[in-house]
């Protein structure tokens, strides 16, 4: 798997990775019903997916990180170096996405420990992310991969019930 940085030539996607990207979104239907991310899960448009990527990339410490296997885009992780409460200390991943035909096939996983990986490299102690309550599919892949709930609190963006999970990043 190679994981590159997402970086827009002049504030813009390039059609055909817009393409590719909005087609991994599409994939996941399930989770963007239970996200209510999209206004409509069964019709996520380009320019939804570009207002989105814009959106997470005009933080100044995002970070969107495209995974391709074989040349072709199987997932997708947004990040954060600096969560914006200044009393939390470790960087987030705010969304981890594979394309729905590869679940179950490694790569997120593989994903989540690259991602793992670059923020060890940047001499982090951990990382946290937060799971929808109403997702138990993705609350038991981030508890296999040695996450723990260490608090249940709204989204900062749209309010929805979440546990916040946490992974202490040892020096290996």
């Amino acid at each position: 798997m190679i994981i590159e940085p997402l970086v827009p030539a002049d504030h813009d996607i390039p059609g055909p990775l817009l393409t590719e990207l909005t087609a991994l979104y599409a994939s996941n239907r399930a989770f963007q019903q239970l996200s209510g991310d999209f206004p409509d899960p069964d019709d996520i448009s380009p320019a939804q997916v570009a207002t989105a990527l814009a959106d997470e990339l005009a933080h100044p410490d995002a970070e969107v990180l495209l995974a391709r296997s074989r040349g072709r885009l199987v997932g997708v992780a947004i990040t954060l170096a600096h969560h914006p409460d200044p009393a939390d200390p470790d960087p987030w991943i705010g969304l981890l996405m594979v394309d729905a035909a590869q679940h179950r096939s490694g790569y997120g996983k593989e994903l989540a420990e690259r991602v793992e990986e670059r923020f060890r490299a940047a001499g982090r102690h951990g990382v946290r992310l937060a799971v929808l309550e109403n997702n138990p599919e993705a609350l038991a892949f981030w508890t296999a991969l040695g996450y723990e709930i260490i608090a249940h609190r709204p989204d900062r963006q749209l309010n929805r019930p979440c546990a916040v999970l946490r992974k202490p990043l040892t020096v290996v």
